[in-house]
């Protein structure tokens, strides 16, 4: 049977005529590794979170049709995209586990939990009273589908959040990003769920990191690129600002950066997106796009 399409799973059920070979991500691009021709390949699911190598194989492919990313932002990935080949992204896959590590890195700065756990590991029962999360005042900077996943969290957790998107919706009461300056002075916590674009590098530099009250806590679960680095170390080596961060620019963060050690910042290495939840999710999206594939129909979440 001629193999359409590659995947990155050998446990997703195939629609019947279609069939698939297996590329995980690790180790030589299929062609190197098990021979063959690539030539009738149509469909391609690129294998999630494992470098730029499984990117090369797109220009290998003559009869690509349709490339499934299984990130939500694509915006490095399009440039490599063929003239007449469809990219469909991977919205609504890291919902729930991005939303579940903005408030975790939430709940981690306002509880300092990082002084208990080190308290932990030399036996020491010092005790202070902490911030919360509750009554706090969250900017959410970011509104799509992972943006307000994480506001249902924050108002569950009985925070008050104020949104802003690229655009305001007033009828949606939501803010557009031209309002930011308005809208730092009076927050407690700032959360960042941006894609990496012209309009959102730096986005919050120096002058919107200072307008920023003492004490605030700046998170971003985004890109990297959203922040100024440079102005952000500078306000949480001072002490001034805190940050929680799941992403950083640049990426990885040099290991002698001071913004690892600077007070008040939590640092982790952008695995935000790929808990256990996401996989099943991404199976899911995969098969489903696969059928409407070998049906002929129009696939999900088509970005070109």
């Amino acid at each position: 049977m001629t193999e359409r399409a590659i995947l990155p799973w050998s446990d997703i059920e195939l629609p019947e005529g279609l069939s698939a070979r297996l590329y995980d991500g690790t180790g030589p691009l299929p062609d190197g590794a098990h021979g063959g021709d690539l030539g009738d390949v149509e469909f391609y699911v690129l294998p999630y979170d494992t470098g730029s190598e499984p990117l090369k194989l797109i220009a290998k492919l003559p009869s690509l049709k349709l490339v499934q990313s299984l990130s939500a932002g694509v915006e490095k990935l399009l440039p490599l995209i063929p003239a007449g080949v469809k990219l469909a992204n991977g919205r609504g896959l890291h919902d729930l586990s991005v939303a579940e590590h903005a408030l975790a890195l939430i709940h981690a700065s306002q509880r300092d939990l990082p002084r208990w756990f080190a308290q932990q590991a030399t036996g020491s029962w010092d005790r202070e009273h902490t911030r919360s999360l509750a009554d706090s005042r969250v900017l959410l900077v970011g509104h799509g589908s992972i943006g307000q996943a994480i506001e249902r969290q924050l108002v569950a957790a009985e925070a008050v959040v104020t949104r802003v998107a690229s655009t305001a919706r007033p009828a949606d009461q939501v803010h557009g990003a031209g309002e930011l300056a308005s809208l730092l002075p009076s927050a407690d916590i700032v959360v960042l769920i941006l894609p990496e674009t012209a309009a959102t590098k730096g986005l919050l530099g120096a002058a919107e990191l200072a307008a920023l009250p003492d004490d605030a806590l700046v998170v971003n679960v985004g890109r990297g690129s959203a922040i100024d680095t440079a102005a952000l170390t500078a306000e949480t080596v001072a002490g001034r600002l805190r940050a929680a961060l799941d992403v950083v620019d640049p990426e990885p963060l040099p290991a002698d950066h001071p913004l690892w050690t600077a007070p008040g910042v939590i640092i982790t290495p952008h695995i935000a997106g790929g808990s256990a939840s996401f996989y099943p999710r991404a199976k899911r999206l995969a098969a489903e796009q696969l059928r409407r594939f070998a049906a002929e129909e129009e696939p999900l979440n088509i970005v070109n």
